[in-house]
């Protein structure tokens, strides 16, 4: 049974940091292919603008996904923690 605890314990631990490390890596992903075709010397200039465009779209798109998730999940997080937290007071009372 203890193990069990150490077990919950260490995973509740871990979720808020595994939420903060997916979303540091899905803003660096954006923003370094962003700069990449950025920097990229073309021939073709208005094909490299518009690719460029459109990764902007993309990358709107991916912020406010990211957002909603990031939203959700503390929302999940902070009413597991808020009840939690009322369950003990009615057990030692």
């Amino acid at each position: 049974m203890a193990l069990i605890v150490v077990i919950e314990t260490v995973s509740n631990l871990i979720r808020p940091g595994a939420l903060a490390v997916r979303l540091a890596a899905n803003i660096v992903a954006g923003h370094l292919l962003l700069s990449l075709l950025g920097g990229a010397t073309s021939s073709i200039i208005s094909a490299v603008i518009v690719i460029l465009l459109l990764l902007v779209v993309l990358e709107c798109a991916v912020a406010c996904i990211q957002s909603y998730v990031f939203t959700i999940l503390r929302t999940l997080y902070l009413n597991e923690f808020i009840h939690n937290k009322f369950n003990k007071r009615i057990l030692y009372v």
